[in-house]
């Protein structure tokens, strides 16, 4: 069969590698792709939001399966036009996108359903935001309604830090509609932990439990990033948390998409925060998570394009899906001067000696005229399993310095 993944970064380059095994599968093609994923895809230039390019390929390619990597087009529609012109394609329609697409829908289907989260206010204009701040203690988070390009979310230590920002969006008009309304929301603290699950008509079924880092710098400090690296299984998930986990959240995520009439079908990202022993879901995102894949899918036993044609069709079970029992982990070498301005078009540099057991997965990069070159901020994933988190770590970086591009940055405490 023939297999389009939609979408440019890391996850796509790891979705589209794992693919690449299906004894299922004689093609793969990513659009738009990046300088890693030409190893096992054949890249098409057409963008991830061009909803109509992408329609317009697979018709006339005749592409049997397509597998959504980021938000953007699971919250335009895609799914649903692809499926509207009887094509086979693995993500949540657009109403179920809304769980990402729309932040206080989010906390609006949590409330309703009692599903544990932070404290928060929906506001809808600057003077409604300024009077809703009296309710808050300070650090609070304020969080652009939209998708904001991933750049929406902030943690402000101060009222004149809030004010600054708030008049930003809801004045200033920032992010245009998609920062119509902003949700003010508690400042929660505790350890985060992610669980990415399957989802088949409405039943969830957990992957195994990751752990990512999105602050810049070591030790957790500085502005938050995309992901600069994870590893999983995390050892914060014991068997009375993911008891927990299960009731508390899952099941009545569960309860709220059928009683909301939804038909959800692809992948559900829940952002957890552990407060004192107890889950509280900081987001939802309707995709795979990245760095989080990265860690993921390499110890993924099963076929991946089985797992995705079961959901689709709402025959997965939990028995269906086999994990190997190793570490794994990740270190994202990023720009200098990510997340904010940062220069791109260095020339990459991989040393041959580099261990053939690192798998590397390309989130920003291109290749032109026979030269690998950096192209985004956050720029390779450098991944290895092993029987043990320390052991993998050692792995990954023994192996980093044996990769050079002006400017190379990374964190050196993750996994530690």
């Amino acid at each position: 069969m023939k297999v389009l993944v939609v979408g440019s970064g890391g996850r796509e380059h790891t979705l589209c590698w794992k693919i690449a095994q299906s004894q299922k599968v004689k093609k793969v093609y990513c659009a738009p792709g990046n300088g890693g994923t030409r190893h096992v895809a054949e890249n098409v230039g057409i963008k991830a939001n061009d909803i109509e390019g992408l329609l317009e390929f697979a018709l006339k390619t005749k592409i049997d399966l397509t597998v959504v990597g980021p938000e953007e087009p699971l919250v335009l529609g895609i799914v649903d036009k692809f499926q509207e012109k009887g094509l086979k394609i693995f993500g949540p329609d657009k109403k179920c996108a809304r769980l990402e697409g729309s932040k206080s829908y989010a906390k609006e289907f949590m409330k309703k359903y009692d599903i544990p989260t932070a404290k928060y206010e929906t506001c809808y204009s600057f003077q409604e935001a300024f009077n809703a701040l009296n309710s808050f203690s300070y650090p609070l988070v304020i969080k652009a309604d939209g998708l904001c390009a991933g750049k929406g979310v902030e943690i402000v230590d101060t009222k004149e830090d809030a004010l600054r920002i708030l008049e930003e969006v809801l004045v200033s008009k920032k992010f245009g509609e998609q920062g119509s309304k902003v949700v003010i929301e508690e400042f929660l603290e505790g350890t985060e932990m992610s669980l990415l699950c399957f989802v088949t008509q409405n039943t969830i079924i957990p992957m195994e439990s990751a752990k990512d880092y999105k602050k810049i710098y070591e030790g957790d400090l500085g502005p938050n990033t995309g992901g600069v690296g994870a590893f999983s299984p995390s050892p914060l998930l014991t068997n009375e948390l993911d008891k927990r986990i299960r009731e508390e959240v899952l099941d009545r995520i569960e309860y709220g998409l059928h009683r909301e009439n939804l038909s959800f079908k692809g992948i559900l990202y829940v952002g957890l925060m552990i407060v004192e022993g107890k889950p509280k879901v900081l987001e939802f995102n309707v995709r795979f998570g990245d760095p989080e894949t990265e860690v993921l899918i390499p110890r993924l036993e099963s076929d991946i394009v089985e797992l995705f044609e079961k959901t689709i069709d709402s025959s997965l079970k939990s028995s269906d899906i086999k994990w190997s029992q190793q570490s794994c982990i990740t270190v994202v070498l990023t720009s200098e001067g990510y997340p904010g301005e940062f220069n791109k078009g260095f020339e990459i540099h991989i040393d041959d000696s580099l261990d053939k057991d690192i798998i590397l997965f390309h989130n920003g990069t291109r290749y032109e005229k026979g030269r690998l070159l950096t192209d985004g901020g956050r720029v390779l994933s450098v991944t290895a399993l092993s029987n043990s988190l320390k052991e993998a770590r050692e792995k990954v970086f023994s192996n980093i310095n044996r990769i050079s591009f002006e400017g190379k940055c990374y964190r050196r405490d993750i996994g530690e």
